[in-house]
């Protein structure tokens, strides 16, 4: 019999179509099987030979399970939401709703031109694709569904407890009922403790940034790649020799605010799952180390006792000036004391009396300066910043301050504004608290022996 392919292929290619020879069925007996492509971006004006070349294979395998009694799933969509097809409608000067629904199912370009369009062309090569689960990720019908992934993810929290998400409904519970002292969460780094009433007295806003910092997704400075050219971020894979892959454009390196996940909650569990999945080993060993597991270590560092002039260090450890203009600056420090600055005796207030377990100094001696609040047990600065440090001079003064109070003499200095004293006065206490139990593996007293800081790197 002689194979005539324009009258055989539209003969069984229209049974198949009338017939819906290769819809899945919802409620069948048979064991299920999914074989799914990868989904062709719909930028350009028809199939390129790289489609086929790999639809074939999948398409051989997928007849083959129907023949083994297996119920297949192999359905077919479209990329059509995003850059490629951004940019081709920029080249055309057509919408992107309009060239992606040519594209697909084919008509007249803007020339007159017919364009076949890629349901007909995959159609005419015999795949066996159930159209009726086609997908196109940019209709609302779609990505409605990713939005909704999105809101879930925003929604959750990360409990290193139970090791799987939370709603954020009970991490609130959590800070209403005890504050944040306990939580154990994939989060963000160096949150300010807070306890039940801190909490709820905080404002809905100060709330809801805190919040932000424990959900899965969340908004974050980072660092990109972004490309003018095409008024969009890439990611590694889309940048040959420094340039977009997509048009040649110039990409530079530069930091945006961005949503961002934090997939590194199952990092672990990833791993584990690629022990009992049926892959090829090179790809498990690729997907670990996509993955990236890495593990730290613990390293222990001798610090030296500070080498003390005469006149420091001496009198219960907490003569700390600097001996030759000690004197002049004891009496600048007794007249500040008498005559502080609205925000400097608010704070002073409020270190005294919310007792925070560790003795605060004021209008100390350290070194040459006279800083405004010092725990000499914790090594621990905090300046209060007025207006005048607005101005560049001051700026460059303040800067040359911290380095030398924390380069020469071991100090952490932590700034505040007088705005965040008056109105944050909360939040202050907060970060306060913070640093002085981060500092508790860091107490140097100026007469007593050296001593092992634990870290972990």
């Amino acid at each position: 019999m002689k194979y005539n392919p324009n009258e055989i292929e539209a003969k069984w290619q229209k049974f198949w179509s009338e017939n819906q020879t290769f819809a899945a069925s919802n409620h069948s007996e048979k064991p299920k099987y999914y074989v799914l492509d990868m989904f062709p971006y719909p930028s350009g004006a028809g199939l390129h030979v790289g489609h086929p070349l790999g639809y074939i294979a999948s398409d051989v395998y997928a007849r083959y399970k129907r023949h083994r009694g297996f119920n297949v799933l192999h359905p077919m969509g479209y990329d059509s939401f995003g850059l490629p097809a951004e940019q081709y409608a920029i080249q055309t000067g057509q919408r992107p709703e309009d060239t992606t629904s040519v594209n697909i199912d084919g008509g007249v370009d803007k020339e007159g031109k017919q364009i076949a369009g890629y349901r007909k062309q995959l159609d005419k090569i015999g795949f066996s694709f159930d159209w009726s689960r086609e997908v196109r990720t940019s209709n609302p019908d779609y990505y409605k569904h990713t939005q909704w992934i999105f809101i879930q993810l925003f929604n959750s929290w990360y409990n290193k407890n139970s090791d799987k998400a939370e709603d954020i409904t009970t991490l609130i519970a959590v800070f209403e009922s005890e504050g944040n002292a306990n939580v154990n969460a994939v989060c963000d780094d160096n949150i300010p403790t807070f306890s039940s009433s801190e909490w709820n007295a905080f404002l809905s806003e100060e709330q809801q940034k805190i919040l932000l910092q424990y959900r899965l997704t969340y908004l974050a400075e980072t660092e990109v790649n972004w490309c003018p050219g095409l008024g969009t971020v890439l990611a590694n894979d889309e940048i040959v020799n420094g340039v977009s892959e997509r048009g040649g454009f110039p990409v530079i390196r530069k930091k945006m605010t961005q949503w961002s996940m934090r997939i590194s909650a199952y990092a672990e569990r990833l791993l584990q799952g690629l022990d009992t999945i049926d892959w090829s080993e090179s790809i498990k060993e690729s997907q670990r180390n996509w993955i990236g597991k890495s593990v730290g270590a613990m390293v222990e560092f001798k610090i030296l006792t500070p080498t003390l002039s005469k006149g420091e260090g001496v009198d219960a450890g907490y003569m700390t000036g600097d001996s030759q203009t000690a004197s002049v600056l004891l009496s600048h420090a007794k007249e500040m004391r008498k005559e502080p600055t609205l925000e400097e005796a608010m704070l002073w207030e409020e270190i005294r009396n919310r007792k925070l377990d560790d003795k605060f100094r004021r209008q100390h001696l350290i070194g040459k300066y006279i800083v405004d609040f010092v725990c000499l047990e914790k090594k621990l600065i905090i300046e209060v910043d007025g207006g005048y440090h607005n101005a560049k001079e001051q700026k460059e003064l303040d800067e040359e301050r911290t380095f030398e109070l924390e380069q020469k003499h071991l100090f952490k200095v932590i700034r505040f504004t007088n705005d965040e004293v008056k109105f944050e006065i909360s939040k202050v206490l907060s970060i306060i608290k913070q640093e002085l139990s981060n500092r508790e593996q860091v107490t140097v007293n100026p007469v007593s022996t050296p001593l092992l800081w634990r870290g972990s790197g």
